[in-house]
């Protein structure tokens, strides 16, 4: 598959770490600003608060419990994008993260990737607001 960006070829999702890094590198900007922008507008104001309540959204285990809440939206190329970067020969998993939980995780960073190299700025703030609904509707029970 090719992404283009200004009729310019960006990325090709292949099978390759390269590619599969290059995707999650794009994704955790994309992820981590929207989430900056979540607890921001929760009130949170002091900045260790602010970096102690992102853990709860950027570690792999919380990318994975997020794919694991909408992968039933995903589109079929979403899925294919997904599929592909979760199996993936060379992923590197770090020792504090569970082989599931981390291929689940590069695999929805790279849908995110995805969609910000293609400009669908709408679908991801669709999907990570989508992840984060069950995280919201814990913290205001709470």
């Amino acid at each position: 598959h090719l992404f283009l960006i200004n009729d310019h070829v960006v990325a090709q999702i292949v099978e390759s770490q390269l590619v599969v890094g290059c995707i999650g590198y794009i994704s955790s900007v994309s992820r981590a600003l929207f989430v900056r922008r979540l607890l921001v507008g929760r009130g949170i104001a002091k900045s260790k608060e602010l970096n102690a309540e992102a853990l709860r959204y950027v570690t792999a285990e919380a990318q994975a419990a997020a794919a694991r809440r909408i992968k039933h939206l995903f589109t079929e190329e979403e899925e294919g994008v997904f599929r592909r970067a979760h199996n993936s020969p060379h992923l590197n998993r770090p020792k504090h993260t569970s082989g599931a939980d981390y291929r689940d995780a590069t695999g929805f960073e790279a849908v995110i990737g995805m969609l910000e190299f293609t400009g669908q700025t709408e679908r991801i703030e669709f999907l990570l607001n989508k992840s984060c609904d069950e995280d919201i509707e814990n913290d205001s029970e709470n």
